[in-house]
């Protein structure tokens, strides 16, 4: 009886094992396993090293994997783009620093933290100047508009080549917010960026500025109650989960601004460039598209699960609108006030 009991015990001891090895292996598989390139990039002549913070799932992110794919294809092997999402190679201001060294090429930046690059790339986050998506095909489509834009970082030495997106911003809460009012009450957590603190000021609404791995936490403990973000990323991450109510604010469009190091692109040779730089602007505006396919389909899937999508009234909106007047002053100071002057008239502000 003793030994059977000591052999029950050895192969329940080793069952344990097992399962929690494999348990731990399952923990440990890569995310990016999907992603992995259907070719050997060892025989590159030249890398793209590009960086991103979040999960290529959200279109504005798999960009990354497409411009890699169509680059090594049309450069016969000789380009390869190393896209590095997941915040692989750190924080977004960490990055933005290596790339102005030139330890990091390119980089898929949010349009949040673009702004601390160059002023000008702010004005993407303005509220009501490029808030919907019609508005960003105009705004990238139109040389007046996205000239200026996209040259805006030259004296930092970085050139800005294309933008995908994320959808619009609005407001996910714990509990509903169908008014200004109502919005009084929440806290919310806003990105570090200058344009949003400056926004959330003039509105007077209570803000936390937090980073993003942060939220979650914040948010079952309710240090924060409610979240600007847009409802493609609220629902992809899980946010939802807690946040079961979403007003509509649509005050600007989340983007993935794209940047470059200008003195490693100004090395390539000259076919080179014009590959990587019409890879670029062909699945950046493929994956516009893609985005808004995205964001109906989010929104749907989150309607489903039990989410509340609210709209604000019309006069509320304005109201919005008139209180940040003092930031477009002190914005159009560091944009440009003919240039964000101009932006406002060609979109229809």
């Amino acid at each position: 009886m003793k030994k059977l009991l000591s052999i029950s015990l050895t192969l329940l001891a080793l069952t344990l094992l097992l399962t929690s090895g494999n348990a731990l292996a399952e923990k440990k598989k890569d995310p990016l396993a999907a992603w992995k390139p259907a070719f050997d990039p060892s025989g590159a002549e030249y890398t793209y090293i590009l960086s991103n913070i979040s999960h290529p799932v959200i279109e504005g992110v798999g960009v990354g994997y497409r411009i890699r794919d169509a680059v090594w294809e049309k450069s016969n092997g000789r380009l390869f783009v190393d896209y590095r999402p997941l915040a692989q190679l750190g924080g977004e201001k960490d990055v933005i620093s290596k790339l102005k060294l030139g330890a990091v090429q390119g980089m898929l930046s949010s349009s949040v933290a673009a702004a601390n690059v160059a002023d000008r790339l702010g004005i993407v986050n303005l509220p009501y100047v490029v808030d919907t998506f019609d508005k960003l095909d105009k705004f990238r489509n139109d040389p007046e508009l996205w000239g200026p834009f996209s040259e805006s970082a030259m004296r930092s030495g970085i050139m800005v080549p294309d933008i995908t997106g994320y959808g619009p911003y609005g407001w996910a809460t714990t509990t509903p917010v169908r008014t200004l009012e109502d919005a009084k009450k929440i806290n919310f957590r806003i990105a570090q960026a200058p344009v949003n603190t400056d926004t959330y000021k003039a509105w007077g609404l209570k803000f936390t500025v937090m980073p993003w791995p942060d939220v979650p936490q914040a948010l079952q403990t309710g240090v924060i109650n409610g979240l600007d973000h847009t409802a493609i990323v609220c629902n992809i991450t899980k946010k939802f989960t807690i946040a079961k109510s979403f007003t509509e604010l649509n005050y600007a469009q989340g983007l993935f601004v794209h940047l470059m190091n200008k003195r490693w692109f100004d090395k390539l040779p000259q076919d080179l460039q014009e590959i990587l730089i019409t890879a670029i602007a062909e699945e950046s505006a493929k994956t516009r598209e893609l985005t808004k396919q995205q964001y109906t389909d989010q929104v749907a899937k989150a309607k489903e699960a039990g989410v509340e999508f609210i709209q604000l009234p019309a006069a509320s909106k304005e109201t919005l609108i008139k209180k940040a007047q003092p930031v477009y002053a002190t914005w159009g100071q560091k944009i440009g006030t003919d240039y964000l002057a101009k932006v406002r008239s060609k979109l229809g502000n």
